[in-house]
């Protein structure tokens, strides 16, 4: 089987279990200071299972699962050799128990069991794991996990839901309080850690514990049935080069979760009785459908839920959203989930961050800014609670949208632009200035979002003619910045300085590597001094 291979037929690697210690070892990480050659693997696991119940008396146990599971199958034994099934028959992750008891019971089940294999293995020909206290328990072990998290994203996603014929209910539950067990979602589909946290609460196991009873456990059923089945070891899921081998879908159908093509973002407030409106915000049209291609899943945006955001961000902010007020989820520059913390965060690519990284970001947005998205108010024969009407709205102001990045005509635009104000020991530089534009045009012709916040004539240009209006002819950067800087605004370099800045910080932001922005003589000709 090559490496990268993510399904794995029946037989031996049935025994090749992910789970043993997972849930009660935290993952390795190099000591401080190692003894010995450095070991590694996505295996890697550390037993400090006590730790929950106190300070450990020795150091944690260093456990290769993927050894102790080749082991087992030479002796012909699978998993049940160190793991018990519960009474749905699921093998627990947990090692030879289906729950921690007390400290010394939990402590004489890895003592004992784990000894016992080690002696009844141990033979002349045969290499067997340590028998005493310090040959598991190492001080400072050599050792370091290349453990990665999977990203379950729309082309695995899909993957699952066609091989299960879209039995959204095969993966998908929650829990029937009434009845006191899991029951389908159906239509209330969410991703596993809406519910599943990083630690267990109350009867909702954790989410490292619940992926992998649901996941192996599938998994293993397949393989029994000599089906198609995922991986079902450390390494298959969590190893970086086996990662890189996984099958991504090409093309891959939109989700099916009832979800609309377009919606209103409203703050709740737009209409008030006897048809007074709200001086609240204008609401946003929002292309649902659109986003879903930006993103490898839902959660990028509905972090907790799949409801709309105003279902736990109100105006006044509620307990479901943490108190954090629906104007705050929408603006916060910090928060990915927020739109413009997503738009901010797509500055950064190479073809934005040329201008983005030295554009200010005012502490109040100005009209022109909010105006954007606000476009409109809604009209006063539309109901706010009408969903029809207000997607009809929604629809109507996207179709009006602008979408292509504009500049002035060719002939406004100068094709070079020489710079010799403070030619001294160097002769004027010329700025292939059309050259330059275009190829920022070039960069942003693709992108919906560079192309309607870039649609007004001058927009681009402010990337380098920046604190200014946008114009045909914008000011000169002497008409702000000094040929010295002598009684200058401590936050505004000189001419000198300005210059360097805005070139070399834009090439090195673009990863621009010709002219080399750090060879003076790739821009400027010295001059001859005879």
């Amino acid at each position: 089987m090559r490496k990268g291979t993510v399904h794995l037929k029946a037989g031996g690697m049935l025994l090749v279990m992910a789970m043993v210690f997972l849930f009660a070892a935290g993952t390795a990480k190099v000591g401080s200071s190692v003894n010995g050659p450095l070991e590694s693997g996505a295996d890697l696991i550390m037993i400090d299972t006590m730790k929950a119940m106190g300070p450990l008396e020795r150091p944690p146990v260093v456990f290769f699962h993927s050894r102790h599971t080749e082991a087992l199958a030479r002796i012909n034994r699978d998993c049940s050799a160190c793991h018990m099934a519960d009474e749905k028959g699921r093998l627990s992750p947990k090692y030879k128990r289906l729950v921690d008891a007390d400290r010394q019971t939990v402590a004489d089940t890895y003592h004992i069991n784990c000894i016992a294999c080690h002696r009844e293995l141990a033979a002349p020909d045969q290499k067997s794991g340590p028998q005493t206290c310090g040959g598991c328990h190492r001080e400072n072990p050599a050792v370091a996990s290349t453990w990665k998290d999977i990203a379950f994203d729309k082309s695995l996603h899909y993957r699952h839901v066609k091989a299960n014929a879209e039995k959204c209910e095969s993966c998908h539950h929650k829990y029937d309080k009434q009845a006191k067990q899991l029951v389908s979602a159906k239509g209330e589909e969410g991703a596993c850690v809406y519910c599943h946290k990083d630690t267990a609460q109350e009867n909702t196991p954790a989410r490292k514990e619940a992926s992998h009873f649901q996941c192996i456990g599938c998994h293993r059923d397949n393989m029994a049935k000599n089906k198609k089945a995922g991986p079902v070891s450390c390494v298959g899921c969590h190893d970086a080069d086996y990662q890189m081998g996984i099958e991504v879908v090409p093309e891959i159908p939109r989700l099916k979760r009832n979800q609309p093509d377009v919606v209103l973002v409203k703050s709740g407030e737009e209409a008030l009785p006897d048809g007074q409106r709200s001086t609240a915000m204008y609401p946003v049209p929002f292309d649902h459908r659109s986003h879903e291609a930006y993103s490898d899943s839902c959660k990028a945006c509905h972090h907790a839920s799949l409801q709309s955001c105003a279902s736990c961000h109100t105006n006044a902010g509620k307990q479901e959203g943490k108190y954090v007020k629906l104007t705050q989820a929408m603006h916060s520059v910090t928060d990915q989930a927020s739109c413009i913390g997503c738009h901010q965060e797509k500055q950064k690519a190479p073809e934005c961050a040329g201008c983005h990284a030295f554009i200010a970001k005012p502490a109040n947005r100005q009209d022109a800014s909010c105006i954007a998205c606000h476009m409109a108010p809604l009209p006063v024969y539309v109901n706010p609670a009408n969903t029809q009407e207000t997607m009809d709205v929604a629809t109507d102001l996207l179709r009006a949208r602008d979408l292509e990045t504009k500049t002035f005509a060719a002939d406004q635009i100068p094709e070079k632009v020489t710079i010799g104000k403070l030619s001294d020991r160097f002769e004027p530089a010329t700025l292939p200035h059309g050259k330059i534009v275009k190829a920022l045009i070039d960069k942003t012709r693709d992108s919906n979002l560079a192309g309607y916040f870039h649609s007004e004539k001058g927009t681009l240009c402010q990337g380098c003619h920046h604190h200014s209006p946008p114009a045909e002819k914008p000011p000169a950067c002497s008409s702000c910045h000094g040929e010295t800087i002598e009684g200058a605004d401590a936050f505004r370099p000189g001419l000198v300085g300005a210059y360097h800045q805005q070139c070399i910080g834009c090439h090195t932001n673009m990863g621009i590597e010709k002219p080399d922005p750090r060879d003076c003589n790739a821009c400027h000709v010295e001059k001859n001094k005879g």
